[in-house]
């Protein structure tokens, strides 16, 4: 079941500018659509002058004897001005104030989150208000409260810029840090310093370097300008690997690893031999099965067709 919404007791607002016939007064000092003042006239005459333009007549300075009216497209007149408000409103700056509070026995880990909290805050550019609570007999002891806040104040130098030095209220001693004018320009937002980097320096040494078309690609295989046309290996093919030797001519043949025992015991040497875990070589290309009438003596042999 809907939730029925609570009565609003406020009466609506209301427009409370008098125009055309809601002017009561005898009479009015006009003022045109150009801006021009026509003078003083009676209401009736006002109003006619305004209808017979097709446009409205504004009373805009009601305390003037006599009022003062214009006559302008009331409708486009509102919309200018709420236009105005709003970009008045788009351009305004709105001050958030935070607040941290710590106590005169924190212990570091407490602090180093805190302060965290706190360089959040000011990163997001709002004002920070450091509250340090004191209980009991601490009050006596202001002087730990002063040392917490100027300890953190000079670990957040660079971000921060002190609005309201300590003070003492009561049980409670506030401060109150402002953004730096380098966060406001957002020069530290990235979360780095420059460390002492000249900037301007390394983006000359940027310029003098040469462009990434003048700097060839050292991962591109070279290619041999004697090898004749054609003969390119695609990226990944193993004829290539397996062909002919660039150092003496000599043409390797293909190995295979037959069996998967072959598979887990090889090693590839440097000038590309296949030899076994026992750097013995696995030699080449087992024979071809002979077939059963090549194991027979010469003698047993019987001539096809006698």
């Amino acid at each position: 079941m809907p939730v029925p919404r609570r009565f609003d007791r406020r009466p609506p607002e209301r427009d409370t500018t008098r125009i055309n016939e809601r002017i009561r007064v005898p009479e009015v000092r006009l003022i045109d659509e150009n801006g021009n003042q026509v003078g003083v006239m009676r209401t009736d005459e006002a109003l006619r002058y305004a209808q017979g333009r097709d446009l409205d007549l504004v009373e805009v300075a009601p305390e003037a004897k006599p009022p003062v009216c214009r006559v302008l497209d009331y409708s486009k007149y509102k919309y200018e001005q709420a236009q105005k408000v709003k970009q008045a409103k788009k351009h305004q700056q709105q001050i958030v104030v935070r607040e941290i509070k710590f106590r005169p026995k924190i212990a570091d880990h407490d602090y180093a989150t805190k302060k965290g909290h706190v360089e959040r805050f000011l990163r997001h550019k709002d004002k920070v208000k450091i509250t340090i609570m004191f209980r009991g007999r601490e009050v006596t002891h202001p002087e730990r409260g002063v040392m917490i806040l100027d300890r953190l104040a000079e670990d957040l130098a660079e971000l921060c810029q002190i609005d309201q030095r300590p003070i003492q209220d009561g049980r409670n001693m506030t401060m109150l840090l402002s953004p730096s004018k380098a966060v406001l320009a957002d020069a530290l937002n990235d979360g780095h310093t420059n460390d002492g980097v000249d900037l301007d320096a390394l983006e000359d040494r940027d310029d003098q370097l040469p462009s990434a078309e003048a700097v060839p690609d050292s991962t591109a295989p070279a290619v041999d300008a004697s090898a004749p046309a054609g003969t390119d290996a695609a990226p990944g093919d193993e004829s290539a690997v397996l062909g002919e030797d660039a150092t003496d001519g000599t043409v390797r043949p293909e190995r295979t690893i037959q069996s998967d025992a072959e598979k887990e015991n090889v090693v590839v040497t440097d000038d590309g031999n296949i030899v076994g875990a026992e750097d013995e070589p696995l030699g080449s290309l087992p024979p071809p099965p002979e077939s059963p009438a090549a194991k027979q003596p010469a003698a047993d042999r019987t001539p096809a067709g006698s």
